[in-house]
């Protein structure tokens, strides 16, 4: 019965192996593996929604607001812009759907024999649904009533510079994919869509604790940021939980040629050697290490509050 019970507390077992996959994870994860990595991601959505409903509170709101959620990783340049781009082109598409509703009969009659509709409707559709920047209430762009004109040029140094850790994901997937056969590439294509919320929203709203945690009703646009950042986390912990068990491996395997009586060094991959990753899976201890991590707070402000009575308050860190 016990087990029963803790195998419908953990709803995300399937998704989160397939997010393991991708991130880099080649054995198949426990059980006991996934069911932490949802604990962690499960707090760290509570702690979301907590700090979301404290924000809307301070503007005197009871609604959260996509902005809530995005302010607590203004610091993750390359999520921040990741997230613009995502709802610049949700909104694209919304309106695009939305003329599409409005004028499908018009641009139907308009089509001639051979299926071409005017280019006078489609250029004001163009610069009607044309992808607009969403910006930030802490930026100073928003301090003035006037909007300076943007170049392209430096929109995309400024994309450029802020997708750096994305571009390095990519090209970490590309040379992984490079060895793969074409059943497991399709394989790996389809564990990229594993999502918390895509098409599970009533239960991703039981389980973040929507109507408990904050009484906000969530819109499609918060359920969509948090599914984005419910997989960046799971790869996050994937992605160090793997450089954990790595680092262990080495000492393992030097230490084991310490009690062997030869020289400490370490051991050099040659050019035949069988890859060392994906032997055997990550284990829940190596997550706990990631998590832990993350969660390391600088010793400066912890040495200001020695030898007074105040209470170190310890937030928790968003991976």
């Amino acid at each position: 019965m016990a087990d029963s019970k803790d195998n419908k507390a953990y709803k995300y077992r399937q998704e989160i192996s397939q997010m393991m996959y991708v991130s880099g994870e080649t054995g198949e994860p426990s059980v006991e593996t996934t069911s932490i990595i949802e604990d962690i991601v499960r707090q760290q959505v509570i702690e979301l929604l907590r700090n979301c409903t404290e924000l809307a509170s301070r503007r005197g709101s009871k609604s959260i607001h996509t902005n809530d959620l995005i302010f607590q990783i203004r610091h993750d340049q390359a999520k921040v812009s990741r997230l613009r781009t995502f709802l610049s082109w949700k909104d694209v598409r919304k309106n695009v759907k939305d003329s599409d509703d409005k004028g499908a009969d018009a641009d139907l009659g308009a089509a001639g024999d051979e299926g071409v509709v005017p280019s006078g409707p489609v250029d004001e559709a163009a610069k009607k649904n044309k992808k607009a920047k969403v910006g930030l209430p802490w930026e100073p762009a928003s301090f003035y009533s006037v909007e300076v004109p943007e170049r392209e040029e430096e929109e995309d140094e400024e994309e450029e510079e802020m997708n750096h850790i994305t571009l390095q994901r990519l090209r970490k997937a590309d040379e992984r994919t490079k060895v793969m056969t074409k059943e497991e590439y399709v394989t790996w294509s389809e564990y990229r869509q594993a999502s918390f919320t895509w098409r599970k929203g009533k239960r991703f709203r039981e389980w973040a604790g929507f109507g408990i945690v904050t009484d906000s009703k969530p819109s499609d646009d918060i359920v969509d940021i948090l599914g984005f950042l419910t997989f960046e986390m799971v790869a996050t912990l994937t992605e160090v939980a793997l450089k954990v068990k790595e680092q262990e491996d080495t000492a393992r395997a030097q230490s084991g040629a310490d009690n062997a009586g030869t020289k400490k060094r370490k051991r050099q991959q040659g050019l035949f050697d069988p890859p060392s990753e994906g032997k055997t899976p990550v284990e829940p201890r190596h997550v706990q290490e990631a998590f832990r991590r993350f969660q390391e707070r600088p010793k400066k402000s912890r040495a200001m509050l020695v030898g007074t009575r105040m209470t170190p308050k310890t937030p928790l860190n968003i991976i």
